[in-house]
């Protein structure tokens, strides 16, 4: 295993939610979208108990508005579990990331996964950060012919480049204290992501125009827009497809149902 991810790591699990999450969650008969069950299972306790038995996890925090409402009834055993944290969020996930972030709460460094990743497996986590290498910060990211080879009919949002599509999966790697500038910028765009001269100013015109007409590789892309900010950061490319499945709308939640009743995989969980 390399050698900046054997132990140490603070994951972090984003369980809050906005508005429309809110109404998928209340559609179904649940108040709140990390509690929706998969295979008899709220999502949130099989994306802990996925951490918990990953190797380079040393500590879990659940990130939420209400958390101590979500460790409750058949989830109460987080409560209990002393290496889950409970955290209340801020006003945005960097801004909550960057309120916690290298203090006892989450010491650095920060793996950063979602609630709504039902399918994550400790392969995957142990993959990712495998692949951190020295990057002060790291994406994890599915391309598209992996995720359609395997289920050609799910819907997923892909960001075109040059060397191909790509959807995230859901992994973000904050190793050092210099991915804060991640952090600060992901806070900037989170309040500025509609203003289209706001972007063009952190990630320059010429970067910008690339991305738009697909002249960069993705990893070119990320590399640039990362130096401009001053820290480095790595897309690391999974050869998973479920990896790029998390659950926003009825139609995933049944795909990832069927996954969870079928595959190996997913039999002891």
């Amino acid at each position: 295993m390399n050698k900046n991810a054997t132990n140490g790591w603070s994951a972090v699990i984003l369980a809050g939610q906005r508005p429309n999450e809110t109404d998928f969650a209340h559609a179904l008969g649940f108040s709140a979208k990390a509690l929706i069950p998969v295979g008899g299972e709220p999502m949130l306790g099989r994306v802990a108990k996925t951490l918990l038995a990953s190797p380079s996890v040393d500590r879990i925090v659940v990130l939420a508005q209400e958390p101590a409402s979500l460790v409750q009834g058949t989830l109460s055993w987080m409560a209990d579990e002393p290496r889950i944290r409970l955290a209340v969020s801020e006003s945005g996930i960097s801004r909550s990331i960057l309120a916690i972030g290298g203090t006892g709460t989450a010491p650095w460094p920060i793996l950063i996964v979602t609630a709504d990743h039902a399918l994550l497996t400790p392969q995957m986590v142990e993959t990712f950060l495998a692949a951190t290498g020295g990057a002060d910060a790291a994406v994890a990211v599915v391309e598209r012919r992996v995720v359609r080879a395997a289920y050609p009919d799910t819907r997923r949002t892909w960001l075109k480049f040059s060397d191909g599509a790509y959807s995230g999966a859901n992994l973000f790697a904050l190793r050092t204290a210099n991915a804060r500038r991640a952090a600060e910028i992901w806070a900037e765009v989170e309040k500025d992501r509609k203003k289209g001269r706001k972007l063009i100013q952190f990630f320059g015109p010429v970067l910008a125009l690339r991305a738009l007409t697909r002249t960069i590789s993705l990893r070119a892309a990320i590399a640039t827009a990362a130096r401009r900010a001053r820290f480095s950061c790595i897309p690391v490319v999974l050869e998973i497809a479920e990896a790029a499945i998390d659950v926003d709308k009825i139609d995933d939640l049944h795909l990832v149902e069927r996954i969870v009743a079928t595959s190996p995989v997913y039999f002891a969980s």
